[in-house]
């Protein structure tokens, strides 16, 4: 066994527990063996839409009662499940696919638990977004959740615009019919090299990344078409010649912000990609000119 690491198989599950259990997102196999005990052991499913995950239920045997939770319905079904948790009945809340309270109404009933001080345990799986980044080629190390994009033309394009000059790679959902839209209103906003990738089916048998350049991405897919659930990612802008000395930026910094000096100092060392101690020495000698 791998240090670290724990097995709970006979551990029966605690009472009046919200297990958050994520689910596969296209490939039926990619259950985890915790999640598969937790379905089988609960007193109920809170499920998205109890038809589609009746399926996943049914190829794996699972006999435990569905109820439904979703956005309309999250009011009157939150209470109903805080009542039943309250009496110790244990509860596992999925989603139509991938991890429950991203991008989903689940959050609701994860923060009614909070606050009415009951447990909540997280069975982590599977995840569009972080499947989607993991296979992109784009940089990972930090990046921006966007979820959903807005339906309306104007709004999209307004939040597109926020993206100009984001630092890491953003990461969000589109709608196969409003994926080209989309792509050409960031050609028309970033530019036509700016690097994107396009997950298209993850995990599904015609899963695809289609990645490159703005321009090159549309004219595949305006050859190809659309079709399949999507997954988005921006790659970061390209990094600006600093127009300032690193003196500058932290006098800049300070009078903007008002921050500690310290914490100045760590943001214009990641600005100019410097070592904390070179920027911190800068510091000491505004500190010393100041002085004198």
């Amino acid at each position: 066994m791998c240090a670290g690491v724990t097995t709970d198989n006979d551990r029966p599950l605690v009472p009046g527990t919200l297990y958050v259990v994520a689910t596969p997102i296209g490939n039926l196999e990619d259950m985890t063996f915790r999640a598969l005990r937790i379905l089988q052991k609960a007193d109920l499913i809170a499920a998205e839409d109890t038809r589609h995950s009746r399926k996943l239920c049914n190829y794996y045997a699972v006999k435990t009662p569905l109820t439904s939770y979703f956005a309309h319905n999250e009011e009157v079904k939150g209470e109903q499940i805080i009542d039943k948790l309250k009496r110790g009945a244990t509860i596992a809340l999925i989603t139509d696919a991938g991890t429950p309270a991203i991008s989903d109404p689940g959050y609701l009933l994860v923060r009614r638990c909070r606050d009415e001080a009951i447990r909540v345990e997280c069975v982590p799986g599977p995840s569009a977004l972080v499947g989607a980044l993991s296979i992109s080629g784009l940089p990972s190390e930090r990046f921006t959740f966007a979820g959903f994009l807005p339906a309306k033309t104007a709004a999209r394009r307004k939040v597109v615009k926020e993206y100009l000059n984001e630092t890491q790679t953003v990461v969000c959902y589109e709608s196969p019919r409003r994926l080209l839209k989309t792509l050409e209103i960031m050609q028309a906003e970033l530019g036509s090299d700016r690097q994107v990738a396009v997950v298209r089916e993850l995990t599904k048998i015609h899963e695809e990344l289609i990645a490159g350049k703005l321009s090159g991405v549309i004219e595949t897919l305006r050859e190809k078409g659309v079709r399949g659930e999507i997954v988005l990612l921006l790659a970061p802008a390209a990094q600006k010649v600093q127009n300032e000395s690193v003196r500058e930026a932290l006098v800049r910094v300070q009078a903007e912000t008002g921050m500690p000096m310290r914490q100045v100092v760590k943001q214009v060392a990641r600005q100019f990609g410097l070592s904390g101690s070179e920027v911190y020495r800068e510091s000491l000698q505004i500190r010393n000119t100041e002085g004198d």
